[in-house]
């Protein structure tokens, strides 16, 4: 029996479904908690989540609640609520056991990483991070997915992998918060670039070497903020990387389609319910690098386009004119 039998899960959107069923597939016991009464009485009694999972049956067992004190005795929480709302959620949140972060981005008020939000919100408590190529929609039909435990505690980060691992599920625990943090949280807004280019259609040579590019933007802030090299070319980011680029499920490349069809950001978000992360943290993203003095030109341009008005083909060509330069640099 796992030291952390009983796992609590905060929200009910698609992965924190699918987080819960993984869980119980692992032989926890399982209390969610959606901010939306009807998300928890359809989990509990029928076993389905139709707003966020259509179509995919539930594990059974799932205790699905409407009152997030019914977590205060969970033996570890899995915080799975948008980056930008998780400060408000985490200072409601009960008891006193460790809290797993489960949100990719930036916050974008303080442009502070999700475990540096967690520690404000709730100092002399137990943070660790869950990040890496996870679709919600394959996890939870069984199809092989791996992802990065991050916590500074080896012992809890075992302890959360052994309590979480089950069939086709497999994570692996790291003491790189920072990496494995900023790696979910950069991918989303590399994931709309490739969208763009997707959706302008571009081509393959294109989609490859914004890829290639992106992620050394992304290495250069991270190692710039103290991470760790092998981390960053980890699942949490450029796996994660690879998977919100290329993959059909991704709300950001999915932005991005739609960005290089036409289509503005307001005419995408209307009527959705589920969050894009990229959006909001795009800017939070630059504002950290500047401060280091970081270049990331594809961020720049992604941000200029979504919330600077900037055409979207004069933001192609400008990233194509920049000076020429030694690869690796």
């Amino acid at each position: 029996m796992s030291a952390l039998d009983h796992i609590g899960v905060v929200g009910g959107g698609a992965w924190g479904t699918a987080l819960a069923c993984l869980a119980r597939r692992a032989g926890r016991r399982v209390t969610l908690w959606s901010r939306d009464p009807a998300v928890s009485r359809a989990i509990a009694a029928e076993q389905r989540n139709e707003i966020y999972l259509p179509g995919q049956s539930l594990d059974a067992g799932i205790e699905a609640v409407a009152d997030l004190s019914a977590l205060a005795a969970c033996d570890a929480i899995l915080l799975v609520c948008p980056a930008q709302a998780l400060r408000g959620v985490a200072r409601d949140l009960p008891g006193r056991s460790p809290v797993v972060i489960c949100a990719k981005g930036i916050e974008a008020s303080t442009g502070l990483l999700m475990p540096e939000v967690l520690a404000e919100a709730l100092p002399g408590r137990a943070i660790a991070m869950l990040s890496g190529p996870s679709f919600a929609e394959e996890a939870v039909q069984g199809l092989p997915t791996a992802v990065s435990i991050a916590t500074h505690d080896a012992d809890l980060g075992r302890d959360l992998a052994g309590a979480l691992a089950a069939g086709m599920f497999r994570p692996y625990w790291i003491d790189d918060v920072t990496g494995v943090s900023l790696g979910g949280a950069v991918k989303n807004v590399l994931a709309i670039a490739a969208g763009i280019v997707e959706g302008r259609g571009l081509g393959h040579n294109a989609a490859a070497a914004l890829i290639t590019r992106g992620f050394a933007e992304m290495a250069r802030l991270g190692l710039a903020m103290g991470a760790n090299l092998e981390t960053l070319t980890g699942l949490s980011g450029l796996g994660d990387l690879v998977l919100t680029c290329h993959g059909p499920l991704s709300r950001n490349r999915s932005l991005g389609a739609a960005l290089g069809r036409g289509a503005s950001l307001a005419d995408y978000l209307q009527g959705r319910r589920q969050v894009v992360e990229g959006a909001a943290t795009a800017p939070a993203v630059l504002a950290r690098a500047a401060k280091l003095g970081i270049e990331m030109p594809i961020c720049t341009a992604v941000d200029a386009i979504l919330h600077r008005g900037a055409d979207l083909d004069e933001a192609i060509r400008g990233l194509l004119a920049r000076p020429l330069r030694r690869e690796g640099t």
